[in-house]
């Protein structure tokens, strides 16, 4: 086989991959290769187990989100920099099914979602350092808070709702949560989707 050819072979997998996420359907390797019409050997000599398949899935979106929050952290409105990439966080979690479940696991498979998602936090709690410095959120406030807090928007917005309204929700609970974690009045914590 040729480069190439495991080159188009790779691209096949990880589109036919995305398809399966896209429509939360189990991301099962055997099924993932009779979709892609690339043999079962072929699908484990590139992804040896389903969650580096994920992770492989995921790595755009984080690389995404990783430029967001450099850019980010040159914004002179560290508020408005802080609420930006929530938003951009959250966005993303909605719109790449990969993400929610590789920013859940345990430990990774792949070295570089290792990496990614290490450098991704450190630039999220760069961002957090400022808008503590500046005064701007509640005393007291983690990185580990803010986490969870984004995690748990994602899933209040997705729990018993239509994916038409996910949306709406997310920047509804979005700018809730916002609310109660400003240090000021409020009037600044508003999303930048919305």
């Amino acid at each position: 086989m040729t480069r190439r050819d495991a080159a188009r072979n790779w691209q096949r997998i990880v589109d036919t991959g995305r398809t399966f996420v896209s429509e939360q359907r189990p991301l099962r390797l055997n099924d993932v290769a009779h979709e892609a019409s690339v043999g079962v050997a072929t699908v484990y000599r590139h992804f040896p187990t389903s969650e580096a398949l994920l992770e492989t899935l995921a790595h755009p979106s984080l690389e995404d989100l990783i430029a967001y929050a450099e850019r980010a952290l040159r914004d002179d409105d560290a508020w408005l920099a802080f609420v930006g990439f929530l938003t951009a966080g959250i966005n993303a979690q909605l719109t790449d099914g990969a993400l929610q479940p590789v920013f859940a696991a345990a430990g990774y498979e792949l070295p570089k979602t290792a990496e990614l998602v290490g450098h991704l936090e450190a630039l999220a709690a760069d961002l957090l350092d400022r808008v503590r410095t500046a005064g701007l959120i509640r005393p007291g406030v983690e990185h580990t808070d803010v986490v969870r807090l984004m995690c748990g928007v994602v899933f209040a917005a997705s729990v018993h709702a239509t994916p038409a309204e996910r949306a709406t929700l997310t920047r509804r609970y979005l700018d809730l949560v916002l609310d109660g974690l400003h240090a000021g009045n409020g009037n600044r914590s508003r999303s930048c989707s919305g």
